[in-house]
């Protein structure tokens, strides 16, 4: 996938991976919008980036909320254009130290669910169908995690929310087959992130892999081998090309 002028919109893109993404979207040529819960952290990770003279923008919504859905995409497609790229990347653990799911409020459920499923699926209507209209393909990608497909005591609110986004992603894929829309999801595997610390605290974090390296390969897979797996294929950072 030629990355040079597209327009991307990248959620959760305030720090760990999300940022990387955006920085790598942004060096490869694309048009950027990148949006996180608040306004002041969004803004410090894009300011060495416009610094370069990259085409980038920060925004502030809440994935989880309904009502900022739609603001946000008009704020993003009035910034860059019609978007060709969508990275449903923010994702929330729940609450920390993660309790087991006897322990689990209904509340803090449904809002990891509005955050890590919820949100994405109103994001992906909210611009899919202007791709499908505009017949000139596009690309929504999900970041997902093992834990979709492995069951870990007390990663359960987490868990259940990458699960069903690994099926969303297939869904879609399913449901507009021959629009030339795709829909991709990425394990990034465990990386050294602010998330990863709040859920494994006291880990050896030194052996983790780093965000700017799992962008960076994920980015090289994009522009030179996604286009050769079908829609709603699931993949591992890990077993793509080092970049």
């Amino acid at each position: 996938m030629r990355l040079v002028g597209r327009s991307v919109l990248v959620t959760g893109a305030s720090r760990g991976l999300g940022q990387a993404l955006m920085v790598r979207f942004a060096r490869a040529g694309a048009r950027v919008v990148g949006v996180a819960r608040h306004a002041r952290e969004m803004e410090a990770a894009v300011e060495p980036l416009r610094a370069e003279g990259l085409p980038v923008h920060a925004l502030a919504y809440d994935v989880g909320e309904k009502e900022d859905v739609y603001p946000l995409v008009g704020a993003a497609t009035s910034l860059v254009g019609p978007l060709d790229v969508l990275v449903h990347n923010a994702s929330t653990l729940g609450p920390t130290p993660m309790p087991l799911l006897l322990d689990l409020a209904c509340e803090d459920l449904q809002r990891s669910l509005e955050v890590n499923v919820v949100g994405p699926f109103r994001l992906s209507k909210a611009v899919v169908g202007n791709m499908v209209v505009r017949g000139q393909g596009g690309l929504v990608l999900h970041i997902t995690s093992d834990a979709a497909v492995s069951a870990y005591p007390r990663w359960g609110a987490y868990s259940l929310g990458k699960g069903a986004l690994d099926h969303l992603a297939r869904l879609w894929a399913a449901e507009l087959e021959g629009t030339g829309v795709r829909f991709l999801s990425v394990d990034p595997g465990e990386m050294d992130t602010r998330m990863y610390r709040d859920a494994v605290p006291g880990a050896d974090y030194a052996a983790l892999a780093r965000p700017d390296a799992v962008a960076a390969r994920i980015l090289r897979w994009l522009e030179d081998g996604a286009d050769a797996l079908p829609s709603g294929a699931r993949v591992a950072a890990a077993k793509l090309e080092a970049a």
